[in-house]
């Protein structure tokens, strides 16, 4: 039995993945057998991506340790040293902080970063959302190198802990909980439309879409081309609202973001928000007719709001998908079928493969039960069992 309470790091790099993990992050501050830490870094401290920073503040919580890591340069090159940054900043944080556990969500440069400086300095890590598959960006190889550094598996499905466990993994040390996003849905009060029109200073049309479109760094296409043919796509809807999010920190991100400004400077129904912040995300995804893009937000939440999603290109290949979730290639043509397509399409039966909403209070029975975080730094690759299909030298 434990004497004094947890110490768990939660380390947050953007918009999306503190929106994931901010309902487990509540939980662990408010339960007296854990004492949570926050480091914020990535496109949360820069002001081009809307400082979001403040929202981590503004939910209750305290910021114990903020490392810079975003420069002027979106290269490969510059996403390479800002990873360097990360990981010098994050190694004076966690000798601050000196955490039992560092929590990360997911598959950003940034908790690769993360991830790889709490193993050299000895630090278990808790993972969310490993065994998760998205072909067309690099993320996917971040999130499985992730998953042979962390010590604990959190995962939104039985597809996702067999895939971590194919990667080695003992099965005690995975536990299939469900996506961590979808308790903030079940517990938040949304806001209505009128709330929105005055917070955006937008008006919502008869009809209204709500699009994120982020780098594609694996695809065959390249990330600009596939803007483009959206951006060509969603002109012919001049008599619908198009609200869109900003592109993340990724290469070619600033490129895309330039290219979305001068659309929206010329569209009247059309406005350009760096960051929703998650309620407002959640609200307007509600309120709209269609989600698009290459977000995984058109996978994982979309489908609890009954809300059908066109997904462009490859992206999110290989994730889980609901029904309404309605694929195509990034062509104008394609697209604008997709969108047709998904004005027709009835979800209100649709179910969400990602969970139940109730992922935090399961996550922290799993760790109640953890005496010695320590013993977990241990681990032996686990084989699985041979399908007769013996590889040979």
């Amino acid at each position: 039995m434990r004497t004094k309470p947890m110490r768990i790091c939660a380390v947050t790099g953007s918009r999306a993945d503190y929106g994931l993990l901010q309902p487990v992050m509540a939980e662990l501050r408010d339960d007296g057998e854990f004492d949570l830490s926050v480091v914020a870094t990535g496109t949360h401290l820069a002001p081009e991506f809307g400082l979001t920073y403040r929202e981590i503040e503004a939910d209750g919580f305290a910021i114990d340790s903020r490392v810079e890591i975003v420069t002027p340069d979106d290269t490969g090159i510059g996403v390479a040293k800002s990873m360097g940054l990360a990981l010098s900043g994050l190694a004076d944080a966690f000798a601050a902080l000196k955490p039992d556990f560092v929590l990360l969500l997911g598959d950003r440069f940034e908790a690769l970063a993360a991830a790889e400086t709490a193993l050299v300095m000895g630090l278990p890590l808790i993972h969310f959302s490993g065994g998760d598959v998205t072909e067309g960006s690099f993320d996917d190889a971040m999130r499985h190198a992730i998953t042979k550094m962390a010590s604990l598996h959190f995962v939104a499905s039985a597809d996702a802990g067999r895939r971590v466990r194919q990667l080695g993994e003992d099965a005690a040390r995975v536990h299939v909980v469900g996506d961590p996003g979808l308790d903030a849905l079940r517990c938040m009060t949304l806001m209505c439309r009128d709330e929105l029109e005055n917070d955006l200073g937008f008006r919502f049309r008869e009809r209204n879409f709500l699009i994120t479109f982020h780098p594609a760094t694996l695809d065959m296409v390249p990330s600009l081309d596939q803007f483009a043919a959206l951006l060509e796509a969603l002109a012919e809807y001049d008599v619908c609202g198009l609200i869109f999010t900003k592109p993340n920190a990724d290469p070619e991100g600033r490129a895309l973001t330039a290219a979305l400004d001068a659309f929206v400077a010329r569209q009247e129904n059309a406005v350009a928000v760096a960051s929703l912040g998650h309620r407002r995300y959640l609200s307007v995804m509600n309120e709209v007719d269609v989600v698009v893009g290459n977000s995984s937000s058109g996978l994982l939440e979309a489908p609890s709001l009954h809300t059908p999603a066109v997904n462009i290109g490859d992206r999110q290949g290989g994730r889980l998908r609901a029904a309404s979730v309605i694929d195509c290639a990034p062509d104008r043509r394609a697209i604008g079928a997709a969108l047709n397509a998904a004005l027709e399409l009835d979800c209100k039966d649709i179910e969400n493969p990602y969970g139940d909403g109730y992922t935090a209070a399961r996550v922290l029975c799993i760790l109640k039960e953890i005496a010695d975080p320590g013993a977990l730094l241990h681990k032996k690759f686990v084989d699985l069992p041979s399908a007769g299909d013996a590889f040979h030298v």
